[in-house]
């Protein structure tokens, strides 16, 4: 069963990642990304100031979890979850309007959107429809922050 079939039979507001659920108020969302960089995170528990200099955060945005162009990019990032590992992508979905999430009021999405976010806070892109994670990880790759980090890498080798 897809992440998004869950979703939709229990209902986003339902599904929370197990190291926020379970760590309390303690728990911070860095130290649960840093713990498991494959996890989803709901935007209402994120702060993006918080990962500035830490992460780059993908936030999939949509009006219902059901919108065929979410299911479609979820799962586009699901199949390539270790591309997106590899550049300290953490994951961000907000798919309640009504909630209006801290992330949604700053980025202001309109139905879909996918959204990069560098890690010194600025967006990098916005994207009305789902995007290929060869793609996303290209635009990352260009980023001089991660140019930096491959070089870095190569050095320590």
């Amino acid at each position: 069963m897809k992440w998004y079939s869950l979703l939709l039979s229990v209902g986003l507001a339902a599904f929370s990642t197990p190291a926020l659920a379970t760590g309390g108020a303690d728990s911070s969302v860095i130290d649960a990304w840093l713990e498991s960089p494959g996890m989803v995170f709901q935007a209402s528990e994120v702060d993006l100031d918080d990962l500035k200099w830490v992460a780059r955060p993908v936030v999939v945005f949509a009006d219902s979890a059901a919108d065929p162009a979410f299911q479609r990019q979820m799962d586009l990032l699901e199949d390539r979850a270790d591309d997106l590992i590899e550049r300290d992508v953490i994951l961000i979905v907000d798919t309640d309007p009504d909630a209006k999430s801290d992330v949604r009021r700053k980025l202001r999405p309109r139905g879909f959107m996918l959204t990069l976010i560098g890690k010194d806070g600025g967006v990098k892109l916005r994207k009305p429809f789902p995007w290929d994670v060869r793609e996303l990880s290209r635009s990352i790759d260009k980023m001089p922050i991660r140019k930096q980090e491959l070089r870095d890498s190569r050095a320590s080798d």
